[in-house]
């Protein structure tokens, strides 16, 4: 069993501790909330009984957690992994891995000086069915262009729009549509093809500070990427991946189920795989068995492929005039 912290009360905690669960590797020891009330409240929810802590240093240094889940706002990530890493505890952090490159090099040498495990928990390019577009990537022959959209109407922009500014549109937490749905696209793309050579960005700034959608255009050597992200629109279009001999297309790019390949000849290859675990259950499973097996690099979200991540959202902040007071630290 594996001995977990968590820093974040919140929906996305909760799916993350019932995805664990089914790992039957998990073990809730510790919940940090930054009050008590509300830490208490949450771990009423679950029978492990674990300890709320309201320090942070105080749950890190406890030799009862082997590691930390953090899903707290993007701006606390860095600080709040280097934190427990420094400690000794290995971490899974919410996408994004941190709020700039900066922050995520500063996590990459904590974990590596203090050997702990680092992975982002980036969990469609761990699911079933990316795994198939990876290993079928070669039926569709030189790749020409990938296409990836993740457009989502907010719940919270009807409050936005009413003056009420929520979370999700606060810069002070690294927060908008690059960070938050963008990098669904994005990581995907860094995990099959590497590090564009040229970034070209354009968003829709909000009176916030932060952006509502954008789009970018990355170039490879004998290929381009074509991004849509948006929290102020819907989208229904599915991701692509173009080849001369035919093209892979994925249903949901920020959760694979569906991949079919349509070939020039005009026939169609099915090549969904079933997937009975909850969609956050195999990032659990990557990160529980990489720390069993003593290794600190995850398989397929890399420390590098997060950092290429990064470099990539940070330069489409820059053109689009999108800086984070975290950038200013």
């Amino acid at each position: 069993m594996l001995r977990f912290g968590i820093v974040g009360t919140n929906w996305i905690t909760e799916r993350f501790i019932q995805a664990a669960e089914e790992t039957e590797q998990f073990e809730l020891k510790a919940v940090y909330s930054r009050t008590e009330e509300k830490g208490r409240a949450f771990a009423a929810k679950y029978n492990y009984q674990p300890t709320v802590y309201t320090d942070l240093a105080e749950m890190a240094s406890s030799d009862e957690v082997d590691a930390v889940y953090i899903a707290s706002p993007n701006s606390l990530h860095a600080e709040q992994a280097i934190v427990c890493m420094k400690q000794g505890k290995h971490v899974l952090c919410e996408k994004p891995l941190a709020s700039n490159v900066k922050e995520v090099q500063a996590m990459l040498q904590t974990a590596k000086d203090h050997d702990v495990l680092l992975m982002e928990a980036m969990k469609s390019t761990l699911m079933p069915n990316f795994r198939v577009i990876a290993n079928n990537l070669y039926k569709i022959g030189r790749v020409r262009r990938y296409f990836a959209s993740y457009c989502q109407y907010s719940s919270r922009f009807d409050a936005f729009k009413q003056g009420t500014v929520l979370n999700a549109f606060k810069p002070e937490f690294s927060n908008g549509a690059l960070m938050d749905l963008g990098i669904y696209c994005i990581y995907p793309m860094v995990a099959l093809f590497g590090k564009p050579e040229q970034v070209q960005a354009s968003g829709i700034m909000l009176s916030s500070g932060v952006d509502g959608e954008g789009s970018i255009l990355m170039r490879y050597s004998d290929m381009d990427a074509v991004v849509m992200y948006s929290k102020i629109s819907d989208s229904y279009a599915p991701a692509e991946i173009q080849g001369e001999n035919g093209t892979l297309v994925i249903d949901k790019i920020n959760q694979p189920y569906d991949v079919k390949i349509y070939y020039r000849d005009g026939t169609i290859e099915d090549l969904r795989q079933p997937q009975m675990q909850e969609s956050m259950f195999y990032e659990a499973r990557e990160f529980i068995e990489l720390i069993q097996t003593g290794r600190r690099d995850s398989t397929v979200n890399t420390l590098n492929n997060s950092l290429i991540v990064a470099e990539i959202m940070e330069e489409a902040r820059r053109q689009m005039g999108l800086t984070f007071p975290a950038d200013l630290r």
